[in-house]
């Protein structure tokens, strides 16, 4: 019988969506789903639903709740991290806070940026003490690692565990499916090749096949980013805690620079470069529609609307119903399973998949799943241009890896040093006492640094 242990399934309403698609699969009803949360309260709610979702599809999965991780993790086959280590407060309100201090604002901070390199440094050792819980109760197991910042949680993964570990996002299919309605033409008509690192690949391709051959469907992009106005995003409230309306003009105004679409939010894209938010330039704010602090404001926006919903479902006053989500999880378990193969794209790590970036570094390719696990597809070379722009990023990443693998303070003052968006806002002193300030504030979040 699969074993599959959801570690932070408090995270009530992402283990409900990936719950329900793993339930979807007749051939995975009779798994037993391991509950593991910090917090009890959280973990109840999420046992409810988790039966509930249960009940809905007629399955009858063996549900475990337990507040010990090593119990969930003990002959796992698979195992899916979802949490966030820190939380909202402190964690998320002081990455965001004291940067605002210095004048340097930022819109998601999970990423990359000052707030992206705080939450690796605060992650990354609970992912190694994971690793070894895995490597001693469940060897064999497949992490499917859901938690940002992913390629810096991965990279350190990869160098530190044997865990087979593949890093998953949404974006590759969250954006394609928000361009093909910005050009009008079905997603289940569209192909597409993507490859980079989380969050700043880019769609080699994308086109449809017609009767006449292949359709490269990027003029299409290109007569949408002459438009006056960028296309807005979303009808409805979305999974990551954004509404609609917002704006995708920075992602528009780099496909128009670089010729080539890239996969993550503009809110979130703002933040991975140097030219977009500065403190003495509102114009760049208005003119590309940048949200700043947005992240805070879904932090809190979620956070209400799960208070309401667990009283909802403790009451029993919410219908439990499914409709299958965007995430990869389900299948890849369902493939390894049953031997059915299908292509995702997951975060690996770049061994000859990605010519013209450096050997090691967590990479965002197309893979192939099966009863042989996972599979990465070998790319070659990117454009030089798109490799160039993502070394920027991966600079930052391995040296916050290196700080948390060696526990030397002064890879952190390098990482903020590199970062693009920190780098364009402070001097050397600011960016030297911002990182100080940071550590001071975290206290017993972060390990001890030398």
């Amino acid at each position: 019988m699969t074993k599959i242990s959801f570690i932070g399934a408090g995270s009530t309403v992402f283990a409900k969506n990936l719950l329900g698609d793993i339930l979807s699969y007749p051939e995975l009803r009779d798994a037993t789903i391991s509950l593991f949360d910090i917090d009890p309260v959280r973990l109840r709610t999420s046992e409810v639903v988790a039966r509930k979702i249960a009940e809905f599809f007629g399955a009858s999965p063996n549900i475990e709740a337990t507040l010990d991780r090593r119990e969930s993790l003990a002959g796992a086959d698979f195992a899916i991290s979802m949490f966030q280590v820190g939380g909202y407060k402190p964690g998320t309100v002081i990455d965001f806070e004291i940067p605002k201090k210095y004048g340097l604002r930022q819109t998601i901070a999970d990423t990359l940026g000052i707030g992206g390199i705080m939450r690796a440094l605060r992650t990354i050792p609970v992912f190694l003490d994971i690793a070894r819980d895995m490597e001693e109760l469940c060897p064999d197991v497949t992490f499917l690692q859901y938690v940002n910042p992913m390629a810096m949680n991965c990279w350190a993964l990869n160098r530190a565990s044997s865990i087979k570990t593949v890093g998953l996002c949404h974006s590759v299919q969250g954006t394609a499916e928000q361009l093909a309605g910005d050009i009008g033409v079905p997603i289940e008509e569209i192909n597409y090749l993507c490859a980079g690192i989380n969050h700043m690949a880019f769609y080699l391709r994308f086109e449809r096949k017609t009767a006449i051959g292949v359709e490269d469907l990027y003029p299409r992009i290109a007569a949408v980013a002459q438009r006056p106005k960028a296309p807005e995003r979303g009808s409805t409230t979305r999974s990551d805690g954004g509404v609609a309306g917002l704006s995708d003009a920075v992602r528009y105004e780099m496909f128009r620079r670089l010729g080539y679409f890239v996969t993550e939010s503009s809110e979130h894209f703002s933040e991975y470069v140097p030219w977009f938010i500065k403190r003495d330039r509102p114009d760049l704010i208005e003119q590309f529609d940048i949200p700043l602090d947005e992240y805070i404001v879904r932090c809190e926006r979620q956070i209400a609307g799960w208070e309401a919903a667990r009283a909802a479902f403790e009451r029993d006053e919410l219908e439990i119903t499914h409709k299958r989500s965007h995430e990869y999880g389900s299948g890849i378990v369902h493939s390894i399973v049953t031997g059915q193969a299908r292509v995702i794209y997951g975060n690996v790590a770049n061994h000859g998949l990605i010519d013209n970036l450096p050997q090691g570094c967590c990479v965002e390719v197309p893979v192939l799943v099966d009863k042989n696990g996972l599979q990465p597809t070998k790319i070659g070379s990117l454009p030089p241009h798109l490799a160039a722009l993502m070394r920027t990023n991966v600079n930052v990443q391995e040296l916050v890896v290196e700080a948390a693998l060696t526990g030397k303070r002064e890879h952190i003052y390098h990482a903020a040093m590199l970062d693009p968006h920190t780098a364009a806002e402070l001097s050397l002193d600011q960016i030297w006492s911002l990182v100080d300030d940071l550590i001071a504030a975290h206290g017993d979040w972060l390990p001890a640094y030398h």
